[in-house]
């Protein structure tokens, strides 16, 4: 039975998340990282593909794109820098199979209601899962780029981040930490849309 198509729609952003198969580490080192945006960066700079936000977490990898042409290539860019990075780690372990847990997953995400949002979603995963206590300690993330793209460890390569609005409201919402019911309602529909 064929897979189903992917809903992906033109000039708006989507959420993406891919997983390593049974959640295992996708990334154990810098130059793991460094190798999956070199990869990214490449396949944005070839594609109709905007970048709003991302972050490489252990296992799993969050990304905000928007297609900005009809069929903007969203599944092929992320066809090619999944199976780049599979060889790359199956080369270094010495070991066969897939690397992921599947096909990524997406969420169309209304620019109006829920960018912000979905952006501080992404950006705050590191401080979620303890690997950091401020966004901007996390080298993996948007977040120092878009917070100031000099910061050493800044990927060089990468395409500079689509605007959010305006940058120091946005990283002040961030920062708040306080209000985590919209991060809550986000994750669930999230959750509860991906395919």
């Amino acid at each position: 039975m064929p897979r189903s198509l992917r809903i992906l729609i033109a000039g708006y952003p989507h959420h993406l998340v891919q997983r390593g198969h049974d959640r295992q580490a996708v990334f154990a080192s810098d130059p793991d990282y460094v190798y999956y945006l070199d990869n990214l960066a490449e396949q944005l700079a070839l594609r109709e593909v905007t970048l709003y936000a991302y972050c490489l977490m252990t296992n799993h990898v969050h990304l905000l794109l928007e297609p900005r042409v009809e069929g903007g290539d969203i599944s092929k860019l992320m066809r090619v820098v999944a199976a780049r990075q599979t060889r790359y780690v199956n080369r270094l372990e010495r070991r066969t199979g897939t690397l992921w847990e599947g096909r990524f997953k997406s969420s169309v995400v209304d620019r109006d209601a829920w960018l912000w949002a979905c952006c501080r979603y992404i950006e705050l995963n590191p401080v979620r899962a303890g690997m950091a206590s401020h966004p901007g300690d996390y080298r993996w993330s948007s977040y120092r780029q878009r917070a100031d793209p000099s910061v050493a460890g800044v990927p060089e390569n990468l395409p500079p981040l689509a605007p959010v609005g305006d940058s120091s409201s946005y990283l002040a919402y961030v920062s708040s930490l306080v209000e985590m019911t919209g991060d809550d309602l986000l994750h669930t529909a999230l959750s509860r849309n991906q395919r």
